[in-house]
């Protein structure tokens, strides 16, 4: 046919070999392979170079550290040697300081001792004298008739006199001081009242007030007992008045022990 006898010839492109292909793989491979060890290598060395930066760095630290704590340990054994020279010296200052206290206080106790001494041979001194003197005061009192003319206890005609009564214990003492113009006193369970005081004559007038009845004690002397009967024991009281001044007496009543005692308010 005239249409197949005028058309071209068909054209079919070469074949590739397949060794050419097998090789193109193999360089791509190496390729690739000598570029992924390059960078590992590369890698490796980095890693490498910054250990050894890191270790040169840590020894340096280190060598700095013990220098510091050489530095540190000389400036304290400096420190602990200034202390202990310190501590010595201020000891031995203690040790002088006690010995000069215990010296001190051997020589206070023996001034004290001696001065002890001399109190003790003074008290026995006056302890020698007040026994004197008490018996002297003893021998001083005096047995005396009241005005009721009975046998009058011992009389004392001072205070010293009266305190030595006191502590023989035989009779019950209250000592008063007395004013003129002023109301009765009160004194053990009676009152007293004073009516006159003459100094110049050592005289006085006094009443007593015992049992609802008025006694009256006229121009008597001083340390003249003067007595009287109260209760229903018809016991007998003494008044004694050693001290007479203007206006004003100073004694005291004598009671029996058995008497009734005051009422305390």
């Amino acid at each position: 046919m005239y249409g197949e006898e005028n058309s071209p010839p068909e054209t079919t492109a070469p074949a590739r070999e397949p060794g050419n292909i097998l090789w193109a793989v193999v360089a791509a491979a190496i390729v690739l392979y000598v570029g992924i060890s390059s960078y590992y290598l590369y890698d490796l060395s980095r890693r490498v170079s910054s250990a050894e930066h890191q270790q040169q760095q840590s020894a340096k630290e280190i060598a700095d550290l013990r220098s510091n704590l050489r530095a540190s340990s000389d400036t304290l054994a400096a420190k602990v040697g200034m202390t202990q020279k310190e501590l010595t010296a201020r000891t031995a200052g203690l040790q002088r300081a006690q010995r000069d206290a215990e010296s001190r206080l051997t020589e206070q106790q023996k001034e004290q001792m001696t001065a002890v001494s001399g109190e003790v041979t003074g008290v026995k001194t006056d302890v020698a004298s007040t026994r004197s003197d008490l018996e002297a005061t003893k021998m001083k009192l005096e047995r005396a008739i009241g005005d009721l003319g009975m046998q009058s206890g011992l009389i004392a005609r001072t205070r010293d006199e009266l305190e030595v009564l006191k502590h023989r214990g035989d009779r019950n003492y209250y000592e008063f001081t007395l004013l003129k113009g002023k109301s009765p006193t009160p004194v053990s369970t009676v009152s007293l009242q004073l009516k006159k005081a003459d100094a110049k004559r050592s005289k006085f007038t006094l009443n007593v007030i015992a049992d609802d009845k008025t006694y009256e004690k006229k121009d008597r002397t001083a340390n003249e007992p003067l007595q009287f009967y109260t209760g229903r024991a018809h016991l007998m009281y003494e008044v004694v008045v050693n001290t007479v001044e203007k206006n004003k007496i100073v004694g005291y009543l004598a009671t029996p022990k058995e008497a009734p005692q005051p009422v305390q308010q």
